[in-house]
């Protein structure tokens, strides 16, 4: 009787167009609610993968293109990285994806998606190297000074290789075993605590010595700010630039777990967090040149140990600074795994044995290459000139123009991503060329 009674039963059906809209309404509810992340806490990553070891290279930056012209620079490629990301936004929408991997393959098939693995490949294992080297090279000063110990000194607790592997091993690796980025939102707002002391006492730190003597050399010039400057290291500055504000590997996945998304709500995250980040670098690059002029180095607090070895608030705030590097690691890792799992494993379930061994494989590689990598200025100079241009400006111009197909190719939005494009590769180009030449000298 049952069986009878719901053969007579019709089947629900919904024009074409009401069918269409009620599919996409549960799909976006569907998506709403995987979102865990509150706006400041997606707020805090973003901004935490902005700010990294960057800011202690923006003073030789500075140095090295002068005052006006490295500020025309910052704010140029701050409008261009939060247009590209405006491009990513909306490319995820009109691709149906929030995995970039995946936006590469339905732009360009797989060419498309192992360019962007190999994009957000190099471009995070760079920042992630850059931010070992400076625990392998500040962490042993900071325990020979708070121990007053000399230089020559050989423990193993003052050898940057075995310190390094440490501070992996027992709070990176940790870290990175999280399954979701919302829950680093915590440590990336304690992160950017530590980088806002940075820039206080870099800030401080000027007005209580205005020019410390044992820089004074017989050359009045060099002390004094220049505007303009153009020398065989100024090439240096556009790479190092382009490397301080690459957060586009981590937007897509910030944005997924984003509590209530939307495009509109996202843009919002990374407008308040580059221009944060864009406060904060003018402040530390200026102040820091303003402090040491022509005789900054491409580590701005290796150029304070020169002066103030022992000085209580500096060896804070280098503390500061290893703590917030420290906590970045784990924020960097999170795409490379993602990109490592879409090509390699794009339709096998979560498994917390791959989970742990593709972080602790990353990890590894990444302390083998701080060894033999002799200064920052390197890392900063060659993956910002390669992998850090194509995030920010050609991919999401190339995926712009391949996926947006409801803009004709000659309206002026395209013709301008056009253009950025164009200019973004040229620039890449010249920078590859000289930092590849600079390495061929070494």
């Amino acid at each position: 009787m049952q069986a009878k009674i719901k053969s007579h039963i019709p089947p629900l059906s919904f024009p074409l167009g009401v069918k269409g809209k009620l599919i996409a309404i549960f799909c976006a509810c569907s998506q709403q609610h995987r979102g865990r992340a509150s706006f400041g806490m997606s707020s805090f990553n973003l901004s935490n993968a902005i700010m990294g070891s960057g800011i202690l290279g923006l003073s030789y930056a500075m140095a090295n293109t002068g005052i006006i012209l490295f500020v025309v620079l910052l704010l140029s490629v701050a409008i261009l990285s939060l247009y590209s990301v405006h491009l990513l936004l909306k490319i995820s929408k009109e691709g149906g994806s929030l995995i970039y991997e995946k936006l590469g393959e339905k732009a360009f098939g797989w060419p498309g998606k192992c360019g962007v693995f190999i994009s957000v490949t190099m471009q995070n294992i760079g920042a992630m190297s850059s931010y070992l080297f400076i625990i392998k090279y500040e962490l042993p000063e900071v325990i020979r000074a708070f121990m007053k110990l000399e230089e020559s000194s050989g423990e193993w607790y003052v050898n940057g290789n075995y310190l390094v592997i440490l501070v992996t091993v027992g709070i990176i690796l940790p870290l990175s075993l999280l399954k979701s980025l919302g829950y680093l939102g915590y440590t990336s707002g304690f992160s950017l605590t530590c980088m806002v002391f940075f820039v206080s006492v870099v800030i401080f730190k000027k007005f209580q010595v205005p020019l410390p003597m044992h820089l004074v050399i017989d050359s009045s010039d060099m002390c004094q700010p220049k505007y303009f400057v153009f020398n065989s290291r100024t090439a240096y500055a556009i790479p190092i630039l382009a490397f301080a504000f690459v957060c586009h590997p981590e937007v897509l996945p910030i944005y997924s777990e984003l509590k209530d998304r939307s495009r509109k709500r996202m843009q919002n995250v990374s407008n308040i967090s580059i221009t944060g980040m864009l406060i904060m670098y003018l402040l530390a690059a200026l102040f820091g040149y303003l402090t040491f002029y022509g005789e900054v180095e491409d580590e701005l607090l290796h150029t304070y140990t020169r002066v103030y070895t022992f000085d209580t608030l500096l060896l804070s705030v280098r503390l500061a600074v290893l703590v917030a590097v420290t906590l970045t690691v784990p924020l960097v890792l999170f795409p490379i795994r993602s990109s490592i799992s879409a090509l390699l494993f794009p339709k096998r379930p979560f498994s917390w044995i791959r989970h742990f061994l593709t972080a602790a494989v990353i990890l590894a590689f990444n302390n083998l290459l701080v060894i033999f990598v002799p200064t920052i200025k390197d890392i900063f100079g060659f993956i910002g000139a390669s992998s850090a241009t194509m995030l920010i400006f050609i991919l999401p111009a190339a995926f712009y123009l391949r996926l947006v197909e409801k803009e004709p190719l000659r309206s002026p939005q395209k013709i301008g991503v056009r253009e950025v494009a164009a200019i973004a590769e040229g620039r890449t180009g010249g920078c590859v060329l000289f930092a590849g030449h600079k390495y061929s000298g070494l």
